[in-house]
């Protein structure tokens, strides 16, 4: 059983309250992700976000298949991180958390994702060609969308 991990970091020049407000409430997801990806929230969005808050979207992340992804709110605490699990959806694990904090001029953003793809060592032989490839892309999106927002950090 092979468990990969994504690691990103990203510092913006706001408040921590302003990076909180943003990054929990889950109506935000959608932009930041890519449009091709079809992004949309069926259930769950509706309040601010707490723990054992269930999220149900559809995501179109490949050749234009529509899946289902349905993410549980794990841990809270707020002004500083939280975790988001998947309970059905494309990986057979999907543990990301999310750090913030403050830093001079602005916050730190970090995600760790532990994720497991599906279909065993075919999974795994198609991992660092197509799955690490997208989510890097997907990551990167954020970055820049993130940067639009909000501006560039400069220490």
């Amino acid at each position: 059983m092979k468990i990969y991990t994504l690691h990103k970091k990203q510092n913006l020049p706001i408040t921590l309250q302003q990076a909180w407000d943003f990054l929990s409430d889950p109506k935000n997801l959608k932009t930041i992700t890519p449009d091709y990806m079809g992004f949309h929230i069926l259930s769950g969005a509706d309040r601010p976000m707490f723990a054992g808050q269930i999220i149900q979207y559809i995501v179109t992340p490949v050749m234009g298949i529509k899946t289902k992804w349905v993410t549980e709110i794990t841990h809270v605490i707020d002004k500083h991180y939280f975790v988001d699990e998947q309970r059905f959806g494309p990986y057979e694990l999907w543990h990301h958390k999310h750090f913030i904090k403050e830093i001079d001029g602005g916050v730190e953003m970090e995600d760790i994702i532990d994720y497991k793809v599906p279909f065993r060592i075919l999974g795994q032989l198609v991992h660092p060609f197509l799955v690490k490839p997208k989510l890097e892309e997907i990551f990167n999106y954020r970055t820049t969308k993130l940067e639009e927002l909000f501006g560039v950090y400069t220490p």
